[in-house]
């Protein structure tokens, strides 16, 4: 702390405030060093060669200030306090509908951990800002050099050794309602969990200093206080007080200092804060040293807080011991986002609405003062000819920097302006009724749109509580916060859910939720290919709000390109971006006709970031799947995903075969059974649509299949024995194995591999134990009747009855890999039903439900399906309808003799409709006669003609066998039979004998 001195045009005030410290405290102490010690922080920054000029984030009079002292000094170099490696970003501003914010992007982190990726900061801009008025000159003033000179992003996260910045983002990104206990906006998440730089943080450190002035002040919250304690008096010039540039510097250096030396003593806080500074000092020295520029042509734009500093690298005669560490090898991506206003609140901490408000005061207070602002050439958002307007006018009242015309005096920065405008008394503004007349009828009709049964005596009721509210609160003039509380008090009698409360429809009257807008121009590559390719469409995009697309791909087939493209925005950006309603995109199958709803406006913070990862959605989906496939948290599930993502969306074979090659790795090191439902769901998606759509099965898929058979059998008993392994899961495996067999055999896998892992199998649990019973019938190891048999002894056993809800619960899992046993299942369920006394089942009843809901919800159509075809399906049918498990089974028929049956068996529909017959001997070249009805044969051989045209083949057959025969002749049997019985008497012997013993 610097020593009072008598010379400087401070004494006086030093004098005045030395004297009132020894009457407070009774001596020198604490209080007479914190007074004296902010009178020397501001005669220090006054007497700084370099013109300091302190602000206030989203300040009203701020903004004001600050295009008023451009006007005047019209400074050659602007040095602004936003990080350094923003600049670049800067110049497409004009491109843009304000607010937005300049974003700097790190997805991949080197040199930072890796818990913290992604890493993102973000720095709003306004237009009723004082550091976009100064961005605007700068950049449309011909020889005049912007230059950031605060920290690098990269150092933002440098300083931030122990991770709060990052944790009070992801904080942050959960968008609280601030101030006003009404909900989440949802364009109160545009930031999303970036982490947020703003110039002039100036906000009491010391939480019983901000208590004590809320609470003497009679306001509610901060952004109040500053509204009717600092920016009335600064900005008002309704009468003779206007504050001048001098007063404002003066003012706003002293609430810095003050704000700075009441600051608890957070060390790792203000270590930050003075290393912030030495930096943005370090960095403008270098700047004037290499350009030679003239301090006295410059202006430094920063916070009050900063502006205060008491550092030893402070001024351009400060010392050079800071050294800039280099960045990290992070790469940084850089782009502009949209914003609003209550992104804003939300990011920073200010009450709802409070940058509403501000904007509102700042429009009211050009209007007063008729300072003209500075907006940049081609700035969306507003009107062109005002602009061109404004151009003029500037253009004629400001000369030419060569011309000899003599630049205004400059003010006596060394004058004393703070003691005066500390004794003068508050400035009483009169009642603008015409104004607040307007605000409450106003606020009346909105309620009115919104629901309310508000009338003409509510806006007279309004008009007068907020005169009442300002008289209490000590002002004469109602603010825009005493209207708020006023319209709340007389019109929100009740919350009605869906319906906006009345806070809320106050801000969007005194200007609303503007929402910044990014221009094409600005936006990064991949966002400018998204809207070209999706210009077929016909729609506006850019525009915020949904939108319908209908897509006719028959007569449109360049519609197909929007559509892929769609479909992949819809994988990568959050919900509600692009949602189809008509249409569905699945592996082989492709729609003629979709319809979306597009929000791609809404969401052009999501699209922005998406053009951080590549040039391309195709390349960002493609480093996506790969970044989810090889990850270190990945499993075969999530691999199988990435694959059918690969082939639905990027049609790549390539990318498919690899990532399903990387599934078998995956596959062969897992050891638990946690994603076998969703592995089996994918493979056979895969594998039905390989089989229908190429020639041969891919190398991989087979290979999966092999190697998923013999791990599958290897886990299986473990398993079954295995607490954490639900009956889910191992029916899925069981559900592989099952499925997969016939293809996996036919590679080489070896069935014996499964029925050895089911015999090993020794569940406790009863619904597994259910399911390893179902897996023996589908291998043949136990049959349906011994299955039935256990069942009804579950059901005799009364200590096991409680539990049968739970041996269901594995039966229908079952259904997974054995759907067979749908009709065993209907059959358990109705025996429970129909013998259980009343006195079980009663209780037992809804166990059953739950657990057949929590554990086989997905399988219970399949259940109903099957208890539809078996159960009657009319009342009246119920009471005569028998089980089929309880029905008599059917007596077999007695098989009916030769006598019985005339004739050969089966030949009587030959026989009654021979032209058939005819006709395939003619084609095949056969000739033969008809037998009699009554079975006698017709001339010559009937049933032998064959053996006897063809005796070589019988001869064959009778050598292989060794037998040894004649052929019979015209007396002997004709049949087919007897023929070889005469012929081989030997051989029918033999196969007696072999029948015998079989």
């Amino acid at each position: 702390m610097s020593t009072p001195q008598e010379s400087t045009p401070f004494a006086a005030l030093r004098g005045q405030l030395q004297e009132a410290a020894a009457t407070f405290a009774g001596g020198p102490d604490a209080l007479e060093g914190i007074l004296l010690g902010l009178v020397d922080d501001v005669d220090r920054a006054v007497r700084e060669p370099l013109e300091i000029f302190p602000v206030c984030h989203h300040s009203p009079a701020s903004a004001t200030a600050m295009a008023r002292r451009l006007r005047e000094k019209q400074p050659k170099v602007v040095y602004l306090e936003l990080c350094e490696d923003m600049a670049p970003l800067l110049t497409e501003l004009r491109n843009c509908r304000l607010p937005v914010a300049v974003q700097a992007f790190a997805g991949d982190v080197d040199g930072f951990p890796a818990e913290w990726a992604p890493l993102s900061v973000v720095a709003p801009v306004t237009e009723a800002s004082a550091e976009y008025q100064a961005i605007a000159y700068a950049l449309d003033t011909p020889g005049v050099e912007l230059v950031l000179v605060d920290r690098s992003s990269d150092h933002v996260f440098q300083w931030d050794s122990r991770g709060e910045l990052v944790r009070e983002a992801a904080t942050e990104g959960a968008v609280p309602a601030a101030d006003t206990g009404t909900g989440i906006e949802p364009e109160a998440g545009l930031h999303g969990e970036a982490v947020g730089v703003e110039i002039g943080d100036l906000r009491p450190r010391f939480a019983e200093l901000e208590e004590h002035l809320l609470r003497h002040g009679k306001v509610r919250h901060w952004s109040e206080w500053w509204h009717q304690y600092v920016e009335v008096p600064l900005g008002d010039s309704s009468g003779d007080h206007t504050a001048d540039h001098d007063t404002y510097r003066q003012v706003m250096f002293l609430i810095g200092s003050l704000f700075r030396r009441l600051a608890p003593g957070d060390g790792a806080r203000v270590r930050v804060d003075e290393d912030r500074e030495r930096y943005m000092w370090t960095r403008m020295r270098e700047h004037l040293s290499a350009t030679g520029a003239d301090p006295a042509d410059c202006l430094y734009v920063c916070g009050a807080f900063h502006a205060a500093s008491r550092v030893a690298e402070f001024g351009v005669d400060g010392t050079d011991t800071f050294t800039i560490t280099p960045r990290s090898a992070t790469a940084w991506q850089y782009g502009l986002i949209p914003s609003s206003h209550a992104a804003i609140e939300a990011q920073f901490g200010l009450a709802a609405g409070s940058v509403s408000i501000a904007s509102t005061e700042w429009a009211k207070s050009l209007k007063r003062t008729r300072v003209q602002p500075y907006r940049l050439a081609g700035q969306a958002g507003g009107k062109s000819s005002s602009r061109k307007a404004a151009a003029k006018k500037t253009s004629a009242k400001q000369p030419p920097r060569n011309s000899a015309t003599a630049p205004p005096p400059e003010p006596d920065d060394a004058a004393d302006r703070l003691s005066g405008f500390l004794r003068r008394p508050p400035v009483l503004d009169g009642l603008d009724e015409a104004e607040l007349l307007g605000w409450s009828v106003d606020i009346v009709r909105a309620a009115r749109r919104n629901g309310y049964l508000a009338s003409t005596a509510d806006a007279i009721a309004v008009f007068e509580t907020s005169i009442l509210l300002a008289g209490m609160r000590d002002r004469a003039k109602p603010t825009p916060y005493d209207f708020q509380d006023a319209a709340v008090t007389c019109i929100e009698k009740d919350a009605v859910p869906g319906r906006r409360d009345v806070r809320r429809l106050v801000e969007i009257m005194m200007g609303g939720d503007r929402i910044g807008q990014v221009g094409y121009e600005a936006l990064p590559p991949l966002a400018r290919d998204v809207h070209d390719r999706l210009e077929p469409l016909g729609l506006k995009l850019q525009q915020r709000g949904v939108q319908r697309a209908l897509l006719d791909m028959v007569s449109r087939p360049e519609l197909q390109a929007c559509s892929d493209v769609l479909w992949m925005l819809r994988r990568l950006l959050p919900h509600g971006a692009a949602r189809p309603i008509m249409g569905e995109r699945r592996l082989g199958e492709r729609s003629i006709q979709e319809s979306w709803d597009l929000a791609i406006g809404t969401h052009q913070r999501a699209l922005i970031e998406l053009g951080y990862e590549g040039v391309s959605i195709e390349q960002v989906l493609e480093q996506r799947l790969r970044r989810d496939a090889y990850g270190p948290q990945a499993t075969t599930a999530t691999v199988l995903a990435a694959v059918e993502d690969a082939t639905l969306y990027l049609r790549s074979r390539r990318l498919s075969d690899e990532l399903g090659t990387h599934a078998l790795k995956v596959l062969a090191t897992e050891r638990s059974v946690d994603g076998a439902p969703e592995v089996l769901r994918r493979v056979r998606a895969l594998l039905a649509y390989y089989r229908t759509s190429e020639p041969v099965l891919p190398p991989w898929v087979e290979a999966f299949v092999k190697t998923g058979y013999a791990h599958y059998c290897t886990l299986l008993p473990t398993a079954f024995r295995d607490e954490e392994a639900t009956v889910g899961q191992v029916a899925a495996m069981l559900g592989f194995l099952f499925s997969m067999e016939s293809l996996a055999l036919s590679l080489g896998c070896d069935r014996a591999q499964l029925e050895l892992a089911v015999a090993q199998s020794h569940p406790d649990d009863p619904s597994k134990t259910a399911l390893l019973w179902a897996a023996r019938v589908q291998l043949g190891t136990l049959s349906r009747a011994e299955l039935r048999a256990r069942c009804d002894a579950l059901l005799d056993n009364p200590l096991v009855v409680p539990a049968y809800p739970r041996y269901l619960s594995g039966f229908v899992h079952a259904l997974e890999p054995v759907p067979g046993l749908a009709d065993v299942v209907v059959e358990a369920v109705s025996n429970a039903f129909g013998r259980l006394p009343d006195a079980v089942l009663l209780p037992w009843l809804p166990l059953l439900i739950t657990t057949l809901r929590s554990g086989a919800g997905e399988l219970a159509p399949l259940l109903i399906r099957e208890a539809g075809r078996i159960f009657p399906g009319r009342l009246a049918e119920l009471d005569a309808w028998v089980p089929p498990w309880r029905a008599a089974p059917a007596l077999p028929t007695a098989r009916r003799t030769e006598a019985e049956e005339p004739g050969r068996r089966g030949a009587a529909l030959l026989t009654a409709h021979p032209a058939t017959c005819d006709a395939v001997a003619e084609l095949l070249g056969c000739a033969g006669e008809w037998a009699r009805p009554d079975g006698t044969a017709g001339p010559g051989p009937s049933g032998a003609r064959l053996l006897a045209a063809h005796p070589a083949t019988c001869d064959a057959v009778a050598g292989l066998i060794g037998c040894d025969g004649e052929w019979a002749t015209k007396d002997t049997p004709t049949t087919v039979g007897a023929v070889l019985t005469a012929r081989h008497p030997d051989a029918a012997t033999a196969w007696e004998s072999l029948l015998a013993r079989a």
